[in-house]
């Protein structure tokens, strides 16, 4: 199967998925999900109704937003429109006002979102990324091992491979990792493989084509990996007529985004 073709213009509460090297944003009306653990950070928010979500720390909780650390399984039961945006970066998390160890609820800017995605349908890439990326410094090193994952998900490299090219240990390059991505080298990986798929679909490929030649070993390990990652199948997100949108690489990164020298190995 394959992403639908649409207008930019097309009906206000059209499925939208617009995707970046490292991020994606999904808008649009809500799906039957189940219970799924991110290889990535989510930040939700209910465009028109709060929306109830569980996690084993927090119980059941209903909130117009969250943000869900990965590989933190939760549960979201959503109606009306929803947006998810899954990216690497923390920024969001710092910008929450009630905080657990995992889950953390309601964003600073929540009422400025929910006004320009009820009025400017369907909504503005570049305003909601400027309201939830801040631009965290981010280790080099690490910054660096991202993009050649991100460049070449497919490339069979290991941690020591990537570790030996920014000069560090194997164990350093991995605690770092994960203090600066919030999760592991292995879940990052199907992240970047997960985002190739999706900027090939959106170019016609089918998802079998996509998958294999992003790295998965095949269609079914395709399939699999991304209900467990976002609690749907991807023939069910297409079969809605999401629409598939690349946004431009040199807005990968928000402007005031650095990376941050590293002092010590």
């Amino acid at each position: 199967m394959t992403a639908r073709a649409l207008p930019e213009t097309c009906c206000p509460d059209q499925r939208t998925l617009w995707l970046w090297p490292a991020r994606a944003i999904y808008l649009g009306p809500s799906f039957d999900l189940d219970a799924h653990s991110g290889s990535v950070h989510c930040f939700a928010l209910g465009v028109d109704a709060p929306f109830d979500l569980h996690s084993a720390e927090t119980g059941r909780r209903r909130t117009r937003s969250a943000f869900i650390p990965a590989r933190t399984e939760h549960h979201i039961v959503a109606t009306g429109r929803v947006l998810f945006s899954y990216a690497d970066s923390l920024d969001v998390r710092d910008h929450m006002t009630e905080h657990s160890s995992t889950v953390a609820f309601t964003h600073r800017d929540e009422l400025a979102l929910l006004q320009h995605l009820q009025h400017a349908r369907p909504g503005s890439p570049e305003f909601i990324r400027g309201h939830l990326d801040r631009g965290t410094a981010i280790d080099e090193r690490i910054r660096a091992a991202t993009q050649t994952l991100q460049a070449d998900p497919a490339r069979v490299v290991s941690a020591a491979a990537l570790a030996a090219e920014v000069n560090l240990s194997t164990s350093r390059f991995l605690h770092l990792f994960a203090q600066h991505t919030g999760t592991s080298f292995r879940r990052y990986r199907l992240w970047a493989r997960m985002t190739k798929v999706g900027h090939a679909i959106s170019t016609g490929a089918n998802i079998t084509t996509a998958a294999t030649d992003a790295g998965f070993a095949s269609a079914n390990h395709f399939s699999d990996t991304f209900h467990a990652m976002f609690g749907l199948t991807a023939t069910a997100l297409l079969a809605a007529g999401t629409r598939v949108v690349i946004q431009d690489n040199a807005a990968a990164e928000p402007p005031h985004a650095e990376s941050r020298p590293h002092n010590r190995p």
